[in-house]
């Protein structure tokens, strides 16, 4: 179920640019080729199906899986990659703009190909197993998740005691979090912005959502280019950080007032809403960096609008009754993929190096795990980390035997 298989050679030009700055999962691959970790096995990967994502289904295939993919979010889907990975022998259940219907279609689909493993972002897929389709989930060895959003959905379920298969919290690993979330969303959703806008950031007023680790890449390269930052937040010490790393912090009511450029990056809903539209300053961008469309509440805006129209691609102009503008870019969903081609390779090479030595663990320790969410283990991380120093040619000091001792001992 894809748009155009046609379009298969300007989505292998994408993958063949991608695979050339990928080389911890160019090595993986290579080592996976050999030992076919993963023979006999199916896995289907619910991403965000662009270039990078097609190489790691090529990797996770050329590990001996049979491959099936869907998308994570149909405003991020590059039809011309899903045509190429059709080609290269992956199935596929994605288009660009997919519907509602056709969303949910399209991970039915997947899970009609009978996976053994998963990988899930945002935890659409996980869901649908533990609602509708339960008596598959106890066939499911296991799975590992991308994002903040879909690990909450996760550790409610295990809270709850309703989880039924392991699940690896990829997002929790330090070679995720600390550079994915941080610079990779930090720089792919300014690409996003500007690119969409064509407007300048330097000298505005830009507010930021949520302060946790991609909060943190946001608002830095917001400053990077002569921004004024503001950062919105519930938390007591995050606030706090935001103070200490030298920007405004402020309620969303009053930010609102000041704020040219907004970006939700929390995982929760409603993070700009009614209230705060009452009050907004004409001609506010508004932008969501979390999974889900839910931060910027699309309900609240069309209510209090008189008229919406779409500008620009990717732009939606809502004009209040008091002749007041505001822009939502891409839908409200997330705006770096939505009107951009997200994180950049290299950054993405770190984490789907994770995720596929995640799906290899899921195989070799699957008699020894349970039903709970797991932490990517930290020989994993680190073996991630080796690998991306090896690429770039750089060595780290090791401890002597000497330095050793002096750590491990309570005596100087």
């Amino acid at each position: 179920m894809i748009r155009d298989i046609q379009l298969a050679p300007s989505g292998q030009l994408k993958i063949d640019w991608v695979e050339q700055h990928m080389p911890i999962l160019s090595q993986l691959k290579r080592e996976f080729s050999e030992r076919k970790p993963l023979a006999g096995k199916k896995a289907v990967i619910c991403l965000h199906l662009e270039a990078k994502t097609a190489y790691l289904a090529l990797t996770v295939q050329a590990a001996g899986a049979e491959v099936a993919v869907c998308a994570s979010n149909p405003l991020s889907t590059q039809d011309d990659v899903v045509a190429a990975l059709v080609q290269n022998g992956v199935t596929a259940f994605a288009r660009y703009g997919a519907s509602d219907e056709e969303y949910k279609l399209h991970l039915n689909k997947a899970l009609d190909f009978d996976p053994d493993i998963l990988i899930d972002d945002g935890g659409d897929l996980v869901s649908l197993l533990h609602s509708e389709r339960k008596e598959q989930a106890q066939k499911i060895i296991g799975g590992a998740e991308e994002t903040t959003t879909g690990i909450l959905r996760l550790r409610a379920l295990a809270r709850e005691g309703l989880l039924q298969f392991p699940m690896m919290a990829v997002n929790d690993a330090q070679m995720k979090y600390l550079f994915d979330n941080r610079y990779g969303t930090g720089q792919s959703v300014w690409d996003a912005i500007m690119r969409t806008t064509n407007l300048v950031v330097c000298g505005k007023v830009v507010v930021v959502g949520g302060y946790g680790w991609c909060g943190k890449g946001v608002a830095a390269r917001a400053s990077g280019l002569n921004a004024r930052v503001v950062v919105t937040e519930i938390d007591p010490i995050k606030a706090n950080e935001a103070l200490m790393d030298g920007y405004e912090v402020m309620p969303m009511i009053e930010a609102a007032k000041i704020g040219d450029i907004f970006i939700t990056v929390t995982g929760n809903r409603d993070i700009v809403r009614k209230e705060h539209f009452e009050v907004i300053k004409d001609k506010a961008i508004l932008s969501n960096a979390g999974h889900f469309d839910v931060e910027v509440n699309k309900e609240d805006l069309k209510e209090l609008s008189t008229s919406v129209k779409v500008v620009r691609n990717n732009i939606e102009e809502y004009t209040f009754a008091d002749g007041r503008k505001v822009y939502l870019l891409g839908e409200g969903r997330l705006v770096n993929l939505a009107a951009g081609d997200g994180h950049p390779a290299e950054v993405m090479d770190l984490t789907f190096a994770l995720q596929a030595l995640s799906l290899e663990y899921l195989i070799n320790e699957r008699d020894n795990l349970r039903a709970e969410v797991y932490s990517v283990p930290e020989e994993i991380d680190r073996k991630v980390a080796t690998l991306r120093l090896g690429a770039l040619g750089i060595e780290v000091d090791e401890l002597t035997e000497k330095q050793k001792q002096y750590l491990s001992s309570w005596q100087e």
